[in-house]
């Protein structure tokens, strides 16, 4: 292979420059590329720094290699462009057998800068791609989920949910308007239990605020010390991005999503995806509203109609009948038979009684469906699909809706939230098992409930396979 020059290339530079271009994971390339610069020159060590690491979410890059002969104190720094702009710096010390880098290394190295730019290029371009394509199957499996039937507080949860897992959040909250003024968190989505998250209100007269109301999304860099953050839940995050939940002109609330503090602020494309998620939600949500009325219009208009049936015709045919009834009362003289007419005019006008109420009660608002345990989980396990690529087998034993009660429910939902987290980051994960067995026996013999979640991942210590499990009494 010849450079710009017509010159063959040396074989440890072609096979430095074949490796970098191997891989389109950006971690994997920059790796190659430290590793690549220290074969080529023979340098005891190589480091790559980049000058914008928050962006790609890494730190710096080393490649050191095993003690040798003594070492040289000799160092030589190169950068790395990438469209344009400066990437990083790579870093070599350590020149085998004393003595400084050469001329020729200095050369050797430039020409693998050139290809690791193009490279790394590449690799951002396929790393956002695969992002595009995480939010917007993230923003399709929100829109089916809310269109398919749910209540309004579910609806929020599944866009909070969905978005926490999108955007590697240590929460997703969703702030709405108060009366007084000012927004309150109504939903929040954390791998633990959301506590006292839920209900904290932005007061008149925070600076944010004003933005939020008008709709304008707000970048934070850190939300425990930013002066315009004055809830008492601040100081528990870092990174942090709000967005409005707006479609034509009317703003639904805001949806919230913080990171822990230390780590990576949010990158350009991390914004722009969760906008314009944000977005797709704010009007699925709308529509699910229209479709949400529509169908209450629809059980208006018919228990209407039944009511009208049951009182035009059923009441007036009970009541005529009842009238005849009475006038054969009067002209009855027999004791038995007046008594047993008697008996039925009660019966009947209580039957009267009881169609009137049934009336009203059909044209009343009908109460919303409650919200079950194996619906939760299913949710849940929806969510965690819209990262993996894939539905997790989920498998119930027992009646865990009737024998589960609602405290340790909650508990078993956190669980199940920090079981599924690994999952959707581990590599090479290709099936996701949830079960629920609410007959099961605890080790001191009690009855409880328990919850396994096993993922066929590979684990940081090279195997494969990983089992949470999570029990309580009940």
């Amino acid at each position: 292979m010849p450079d710009e020059s017509g010159r063959r290339l040396p074989s440890p530079l072609l096979d430095a420059v074949i490796d970098v271009g191997t891989d389109l994971d950006l971690g994997a390339t920059l790796q190659h590329i430290v590793d690549g610069a220290a074969e080529i020159t023979g340098a005891r060590c190589a480091a790559l720094s980049m000058t914008d690491p928050g962006r790609d979410g890494l730190r710096e890059i080393r490649a050191d290699l095993p003690p040798g002969p003594p070492a040289g104190a000799g160092t030589l720094d190169v950068p790395i462009h990438v469209d344009g702009r400066l990437f990083g710096l790579l870093h070599l010390t350590g020149k085998p057998h004393g003595g400084d880098f050469t001329t020729e290394d200095a050369q050797l190295l430039r020409l693998l800068a050139v290809q690791a730019g193009i490279a790394i290029g590449n690799a951002r371009l396929y790393e956002a791609a695969r992002q595009r394509e995480r939010w917007i199957e993230g923003s399709a499996a929100v829109t089916t989920a809310l269109l398919t039937g749910t209540t309004a507080d579910d609806a929020l949860m599944t866009v909070a949910e969905r978005a926490r897992l999108l955007a590697d959040a240590a929460a997703a909250v969703i702030l709405q308007p108060t009366e007084a003024g000012g927004m309150e968190i109504v939903t929040a989505s954390t791998f633990q239990d959301p506590g006292d998250i839920v209900g904290t209100t932005i007061e008149p007269g925070s600076a944010v605020l004003e933005q939020l109301l008008g709709g304008e999304p707000v970048f934070i860099d850190d939300s425990a010390t930013d002066p315009r953050m004055t809830t008492h839940v601040r100081h528990r995050f870092g990174p942090s991005m709000m967005l409005p939940l707006q479609s034509d002109g009317r703003l639904i609330g805001t949806l919230a999503l913080p990171r822990r503090r230390g780590d990576r602020p949010y990158t350009d494309v991390e914004k722009l995806l969760a906008t314009q998620f944000a977005s797709q939600a704010a009007l699925a949500l709308v529509m699910a509203d229209t479709r949400h009325h529509r169908e209450r219009l629809a059980v208006y208009e018919d228990r209407d109609r039944i009511a009208r049936d049951l009182h035009d015709l059923v009441v007036q045919r009970l009541f005529a009948t009842a009238m005849m009834l009475e006038s054969t009362q009067r002209r009855t003289a027999a004791d038995t038979v007046h008594s047993t007419l008697g008996r039925a005019v009660d019966e009947l006008q209580s039957t009267i009684q009881e169609v009137r109420t049934t009336i009203y009660a059909l044209q009343q608002p009908p109460a919303e469906a409650p919200t079950t345990l194996r619906g939760k989980v299913l949710k849940e396990a929806a969510g965690a699909a819209a990262v993996l690529g894939f539905p997790p087998s989920t498998r119930f034993t027992g009646a865990v809706d009737s024998r589960v009660p609602e405290p340790t429910a909650a508990h078993l939902l956190t669980a199940l939230r920090r079981g599924l987290a690994p999952a959707t980051h581990r590599p090479s994960v290709t099936r996701v098992e949830i079960t629920i067995d609410a007959t099961a026996t605890l080790p001191d013999g009690r009855a409880g409930v328990r919850l396994t979640v096993y993922d066929d991942g590979e684990t940081k210590q090279g195997g494969t396979g990983t089992t949470m499990t999570w029990q309580a009494p009940l």
